[in-house]
């Protein structure tokens, strides 16, 4: 669910991550983008939020099955 929200509102997506700073950064950055580049640079914060969502669960399944890193 949250990938397809990232393809649309990338920074609310980043935000549902549990990462509100990076949320606030990438909507002051993707607003401006999004208007003078007419929607080219968009594919970069679908990365971005995608990458985060990716992150987020590979953390939760490492609480989960009490993996260390290190």
């Amino acid at each position: 669910m949250n990938y397809v929200l990232a393809l649309f509102l990338p920074p609310l997506s980043i935000l549902l991550t549990g990462r509100p700073f990076v949320a606030i950064i990438s909507f002051l950055i993707w607003i401006p983008a999004i208007i003078f580049s007419g929607g080219l640079t968009h594919p970069m914060f679908i990365v971005l939020a995608w990458v985060l969502i990716y992150q987020q669960g590979e953390e939760r399944r490492a609480r989960r099955y009490g993996y260390r890193e290190g």
